[in-house]
């Protein structure tokens, strides 16, 4: 069998599959392996050899594909691609013509207009990109070798002081924004997972949300959020499936609410790098979290926060750092240890409590 023509049988129903919606590439991939190792495939004038896409369309198709076989999401996967369609339309080359000095430039760019740790994700998504395009032995060399990571100044986070919070739940105007408050510092679960959660999710405290890589995991309501939840449902009268959804200006239910009022085209700036379905005509998650920051005087209102606040009022509380990981949906501790913000006076009194 000619395992050039093999493999590229294999890519176009794979391709085939993937835009047609079909997920578990993986699995598909090795039956139909299988299959193949059972027929003699010849070529016949080429056909299969030929692409109409230039170079990097093809790179990028056969990428993707592989970030999906693995088993990314296809939020993920369209991520990849946004980035390195950008990248490659910006430096104006073909991918095996890209040398270390046209990253550099290209990187040098980005951090410009944006960030260092902006700039660092897209090394990192180029890294990805370049090394797999160097172990498929489509370059004959890895241009990423010679870029360095990105230093990024860390800053310190701060979370809502136990006064901003009470602040802040005294600003909400409606049941729906005490809804989103208390259930931000209840259950710190991010934005995109708050906008996606449905009614039927909801299982008296317990709440099932998707996580990141599309992974289930239980998180809980406290009982202010308890209250502030029954009070919204109860005032719900429409049968829209989304525990938020979206409403027009004669207060008729749409999807569901958005993450951001940005739209998303400059995607350097995309924290969760996923962007949820449509914007709402009353506002986003953003939007009304800001609003009601404005409203109580403090500063800094943003949905992330209210993630960081949970986390570290947990810790704060007697929660093993391990469970506070969890409830986040991390994997790893060092991520959640990002997200505390412990001051000095805490660590004296840990001290004094644990160290005799």
């Amino acid at each position: 069998m000619d395992q050039n023509l093999s493999s590229a049988l294999m890519n176009r129903v794979l391709y085939m599959l993937m835009d047609s919606g079909v997920e578990d590439l993986s699995a598909i991939r090795s039956k139909l392996q299988l299959i193949l190792n059972d027929y003699t495939i010849g070529p016949k004038e080429e056909a299969l050899q030929v692409w109409t896409e230039g170079k990097n369309d093809y790179y990028l198709k056969r990428f993707t594909l592989a970030k999906a076989v693995a088993g990314c999401t296809k939020k993920t996967v369209k991520v990849y691609g946004d980035y390195l369609r950008r990248a490659l339309g910006e430096i104006g080359k073909d991918a095996d013509s890209i040398g270390s000095v046209d990253i550099q430039v290209y990187l040098a760019q980005v951090m410009s207009r944006t960030s260092a740790a902006n700039a660092d994700n897209v090394r990192r998504v180029l890294s990805s990109f370049f090394g797999w395009l160097h172990r498929e032995e489509l370059i004959s060399k890895n241009p990423m070798t010679k870029v360095d990571s990105i230093k990024v100044r860390k800053q310190k986070k701060k979370a809502f002081t136990d006064i901003e919070c009470e602040l802040l739940r005294n600003a909400c105007r409606t049941a729906r924004e005490k809804a989103i408050v208390e259930t931000l510092l209840s259950t710190g679960c991010r934005v995109s997972e708050l906008v996606s959660i449905k009614r039927a999710d909801i299982d008296g405290k317990a709440i099932t949300i998707i996580g990141k890589g599309e992974k289930p995991r239980t998180v809980y309501l406290n009982a202010k959020a308890i209250v502030a939840m029954q009070g919204y449902l109860s005032e719900r009268k429409d049968s829209n499936p989304y525990l938020l959804p979206r409403m027009d200006d004669s207060c008729r239910t749409k999807e569901r609410l958005s993450i951001t009022a940005r739209t998303r085209e400059n995607w350097y700036k995309v924290p969760d790098m996923v962007a949820a379905a449509g914007h709402s005509d009353n506002g986003t998650i953003e939007q009304i979290v800001r609003g009601i920051g404005k409203r109580a005087g403090v500063e800094n209102v943003h949905p992330h926060r209210f993630r960081r606040t949970c986390a570290t009022s947990a810790l704060k509380h007697g929660m093993p750092i391990e469970q506070v990981s969890k409830m986040l949906g991390h994997e790893q501790l060092s991520t959640t240890q990002i997200y505390l913000d412990l001051d000095e006076r805490g660590l004296e009194m840990s001290h004094e409590r644990y160290v005799t």
